[in-house]
């Protein structure tokens, strides 16, 4: 196969038509090989104008009887055709005088397109067409038509045009075949050829639902390459990880082990566990990559601190980001509390920043005075200068992709090695899905929650009820106990977010005069909301309305209620995080989900999710199905490639099988594990050289 013949060596393509086709990922000839259809159409049969049925899409022939334009609040050109079995109209909104000239009487066409009803009977708007001479037999197609992914300039015929010759040149000249004979053959797959050819031109028999659904075996077949591919070049990275110098950081156990006996509560046996795992890596002399995945408020934080401890006890600087200026305040405040009294102050450094006060930071941290620094994105922005980074702690990994992390880490990268690495996530994510997104790094679960912590009891609420949760509110804070009431960002807009919660916040204050309620934002000073939040804390508030500012950080064990207004607008993973900010304390908490009416199918699920369980894997889980692992993952902000063939939660039962194919490569096949990679992301990694 010619992998790098560019598309300007096709029959058509110009420099124009190759930058329009760039749009859609495609760059050399055998990008179009992998280019698959979106859904495919029936032109293999006519079907007799008689016979059609709306909301079909096929193909028919017929006379042409009348064509007319018409001005109905637009220029129509209506073109009536017939068969002798039946009559229908051909609708054309935009068209040009040599298509009018086209249309005559008594001439023969041959269209495609979907049948309506119309105001006189059946017709097709905008058809697909072609004039025939009387008698000449209307030529059919041989396999169902593809229909691929477009873009503005590049006409579907084009597209198929273009996979002709790229499928006739691959016929010429076959792709190697890069798996093992005995896999393919034990689960039956068809050559690499067979699957691309049959996908882009499935016969007329093809079972189009398992076309459709994805689960065709040659769909499958490339599935699983994709999947390798993607897997192999992670675990490259983390091979490359295991050859690279860092610093063994062995001291500084007594002061691990006396910051833990200080701690005011017991370390739970998950937390445990993951300190020696992490304690583990840090000891070796290469960089630590690991991933702790832990549910909300299961006691990430204070692993982390402990790695930070360890680090600075070691003579190195440790950093902690947060994708969030919220979450990096918040851990810079629990850091902080932890720390003084060890006499270490943490630094902190963000965008927002005051330019005396960057400076200053600016200043401890490329002096070494900043033992620990607790940031956002700024972190790894130009002008950042670390005196010796030997430990980078990320939060909500998720958030952030490959190539931010990456960047951290290449801030700390000296003559004495690369940094070590410790990424979290709140966010569980299923095992098949950790599999092929963070194959570079180890993984930790913390898969206990402290003691006493008790399931929060969930219900969702339509709002026509509100009276009754507004008096559910009243009750609860009358016993002692504290809520929430969270209004969510509805719109991209910060004064909408705000004016929710404004309007919450005087609709409560006027039913409930007798409690003391506060207000916090995303447009607040960072002073104001931390005023507001430490009153709530304290217990000077008893309901505390807010946007969803406090869906991560704040930690109040009296607060036993939390209401959630919109809850239908909102992500599964979002309302599993708001819903832990309550049950942190004895008493049972509730969560109530209020919706407005009626519910789409997908948001009666979502809620139905968290009516029936606490576990964050089990939300995870039913989140992916329902929202796809682009953003569960976060490779939708981050601009990291989809992939292009393989969808990681239909086919996650295949990961198993590629993890010990890829083991068996890595082993027995180097060469062939490298053109794998190479093939499907090109000459170097899917996330870049790093």
């Amino acid at each position: 196969m010619h992998s790098d013949s560019p598309l300007t060596e096709l029959k058509g393509v110009g420099p124009a038509l190759a930058e329009r086709l760039e749009k859609l990922g495609l760059y050399r000839v055998d990008d179009l090989l992998f280019l698959l259809p979106l859904r495919y159409e029936d032109r293999t049969q006519l079907v007799r104008i008689g016979a059609l049925q709306a909301g079909t899409r096929c193909l028919i022939t017929g006379e042409v009887l009348l064509a007319e334009t018409v001005f109905r609040g637009r220029r129509n050109m209506l073109v009536r055709i017939g068969d002798g079995s039946g009559q229908i109209t051909l609708r054309f909104f935009h068209f040009s005088r040599q298509q009018q000239a086209q249309f005559q009487t008594g001439v023969h066409v041959v269209c495609f397109g979907e049948v309506r009803r119309g105001q006189s009977g059946y017709e097709m708007i905008h058809p697909e067409y072609r004039v025939t001479r009387e008698n000449q037999n209307a030529v059919t197609s041989d396999s169902l038509t593809p229909v691929y992914p477009a873009t503005e300039g590049v006409q579907q015929g084009r597209l198929r045009s273009l996979t002709d010759q790229a499928l006739q040149r691959m016929h010429s000249l076959p792709p190697e075949e890069l798996l093992p004979a005995e896999l393919t053959k034990r689960l039956g797959m068809p050559s690499l050829a067979d699957a691309i050819s049959y996908l882009h031109r499935p016969p007329p028999d093809a079972d189009t639902r398992q076309l459709v659904s994805g689960t065709h075996p040659c769909q499958q077949r490339l599935a699983f390459e994709e999947l390798l591919a993607h897997y192999l070049s992670l675990r490259n990275l983390r091979a490359l990880a295991a050859t690279e110098d860092a610093i063994a950081l062995t001291d500084g156990n007594e002061d691990v082990s006396a910051f833990i006996a200080d701690l005011p509560f017991k370390l739970t046996g998950a937390q445990e566990r993951v300190v020696s795992d992490i304690l583990s890596d840090l000891a070796e002399p290469h960089p630590m990559m690991r991933l702790i995945q832990g549910d909300v408020g299961s006691g990430k934080t204070v692993v982390a601190a402990i790695a930070c401890i360890k680090a600075i006890a070691g003579g190195v600087q440790a950093a902690i980001m947060a994708p969030t200026e919220i979450l990096a305040e918040q851990h810079w405040r629990s850091f902080s509390d932890w720390f003084r009294p060890l006499g270490i102050e943490p630094v902190w450094l963000s965008g927002s920043q005051r330019v005396g006060s960057r400076r200053e930071s600016l200043a401890a941290i490329s002096g070494g005075n900043a033992k620990l620094v607790v940031g956002t994105h700024a972190l790894f922005q130009e002008g950042v200068d670390f005196h010796r980074l030997g430990l980078v702690v990320i939060d909500e990994q998720h958030r952030f992709g490959v190539h931010q992390r990456m960047a951290l880490r290449d801030k700390g990268i000296s003559a004495e090695g690369h940094p070590h690495q410790l990424v979290m996530t709140a966010t569980p994510i299923p095992r098949t899905l950790a599999m092929a997104a963070y194959a570079d790094l180890d993984t930790s679960v913390i898969d206990e929650l402290p003691p006493g912590r008790r399931p929060v009891s969930t219900v969702a609420v339509p709002e026509v009820r509100r009276a009754e949760v507004v008096e559910r509110v009243r009750s609860a804070c009358a016993s002692g106990q504290q809520a929430y009431w969270v209004c969510p960002l509805i719109e991209e807009s910060d004064v909408l977010d705000y004016q929710a919660a404004e309007a919450s916040y005087q609709m409560l204050a006027k039913a409930l005069p007798d409690l003391r309620i506060g207000l916090v934002h995303g447009r607040m000073r960072p002073a104001e909301k931390e005023r507001g939040m430490k009153a709530f804390k304290d217990g000077l508030i008893q309901l505390l309305v807010a946007t969803t500012v406090i869906e991560v950080g704040v930690d109040v064990p009296n607060a036993s209620l939390m209401i959630i207004e919109n809850a239908e607008r909102m992500g599964l993973s979002q309302l599993h995080q708001l819903r832990g900010r309550v049950g942190r304390g004895v008493a049972q908490s509730h969560c109530v989900l209020l919706y407005k009416a009626p519910l789409g199918q997908v948001a009666k699920q979502r809620l139905a999710v968290l009516r029936d369980t606490n576990d964050g894997f089990v939300v995870a889980q039913r989140d992916l199905e329902l929202r796809g692992p682009g953003e569960l993952l976060g490779t939708k902000q981050t601009g990291l490639p989809d992939y292009r063939i393989a969808n990681l939660v239909r086919d996650a039962e295949l990961m198993p099988q590629v993890q010990i194919t890829a083991a068996a490569l890595q082993k027995n096949s180097a060469e062939r594990a490298t053109a794998i990679v190479r093939r499907w992301l090109g000459g170097a990694s899917r996330y870049g050289k790093v």
